[in-house]
């Protein structure tokens, strides 16, 4: 069975294993390095993405990850963990794991008060995904190999490159599990 991973260090990761297993994998609880050799592919849930780099960076999962990344193995950030694999992050010297081509800005649908929930179209994804904003973050500019799948309000708020998967919203917090169904299909794509 693939086994799909979900960084543990905070965040919702009991939600992310639940739409895991309805996506028809079976999902991993990471809370160290070793644990990566055994997935097929790992999500980096939200929280706050300062706190989750300064951890990633205390128990060795900056280099681990993108030895992940690096052999093909796809990576799926929400929220913070779409800024943890953003190349650039605005207003920061330095981004964390930098392997995604976008920029993002942090907060930039504002405070906790301003959280909201939509329903969004997603390219590849028949009907409009129910998308839950909490201080979410914005992919304020893209490389010419990312391909952005969600915009809201002419901003973009979803967007894949090749093996990478991130998404400013939570879709762990809906009964809604497409987006790690369409996850697992890009993992399964990665093993052929």
């Amino acid at each position: 069975m693939t086994k799909i991973g979900v960084l543990a260090l905070q965040g919702a990761v009991a939600e992310h294993i639940r739409g895991i297993e309805k996506a028809g994998a079976e999902g991993v609880v990471v809370k160290r390095t070793e644990q990566l050799a055994e997935l097929d592919g790992i999500i980096l849930p939200g929280g706050e993405s300062t706190t989750i780099g300064k951890l990633m960076r205390t128990y060795g999962f900056i280099e681990a990850l993108r030895e992940f990344s690096a052999a093909g193995k796809p990576i799926f950030g929400t929220c913070a963990g779409l800024i943890v694999i953003a190349k650039e992050i605005t207003g920061q010297p330095e981004a964390h794991l930098e392997l995604m081509d976008i920029t993002v800005a942090r907060n930039a649908f504002g405070r906790q008060r301003e959280s909201f929930e939509t329903d969004l179209p997603i390219k590849g994804i028949d009907e409009n995904v129910r998308a839950v904003f909490i201080r979410a973050p914005l992919i304020e500019k893209v490389g010419p190999d990312v391909d952005v799948l969600a915009t809201y309000d002419g901003q973009i708020v979803a967007a894949r490159q090749g093996h990478l998967l991130a998404a400013s919203f939570h879709p762990e917090l809906t009964d809604d599990f497409r987006l790690h169904s369409y996850f697992l299909d890009m993992v399964k794509q990665s093993q052929a």
